[in-house]
């Protein structure tokens, strides 16, 4: 009975997990990546061409969505740096993990604290547009670092 113990056990530890298994997906990095930037992008163009408290736009369509443009923008963010999270990249496995979780935990605590420390006083323009849901961005870049952690082994 031993030894049907002991060759269970060597055979399940010569399975290998699905880090092992995934290969590198260069489409799944340009995926994740595009849509970062895609994200970035958006909220860039939304700050600089709609000025929401004098009214003034040069995009129409943008001005209309108000602050869905936020949603828009930081939920394109996330969902990319979430996709990111996958085996088959780089963020995705091995040191890389330890990389984007921490990197998610401090910006999104690095977030917060600017809201606190300059965005109530000073006049910088994501921060003071937001108001309260900057803890909203914070916790969301938080909440894609605890994506990291599951696939941390």
């Amino acid at each position: 009975m031993s030894e049907r113990h002991q060759t269970r056990r060597s055979a399940g530890s010569t399975r290998l997990g699905p880090a092992e298994t995934a290969g590198f997906s260069p489409v799944r990095c340009a995926v994740a990546a595009l849509l970062v930037v895609l994200g970035i992008a958006w909220l860039v163009v939304y700050v600089v061409a709609v000025d929401p408290k004098a009214g003034h736009t040069s995009l129409p369509q943008l001005g209309d969505l108000g602050r869905w443009n936020y949603v828009i923008g930081f939920g394109l963010v996330f969902l990319g740096l979430g996709y990111a999270a996958h085996p088959g990249t780089p963020l995705g496995r091995g040191n890389g993990v330890v990389v984007g979780m921490l990197g998610c935990f401090l910006l999104g605590l690095l977030w917060i604290v600017l809201y606190y420390v300059l965005g109530q006083n000073a006049d910088v323009p994501l921060l003071t547009d937001l108001s309260q849901f900057n803890l909203v961005v914070g916790i969301g870049f938080m909440a894609v670092g605890f994506v990291y952690a599951t696939h941390w082994e």
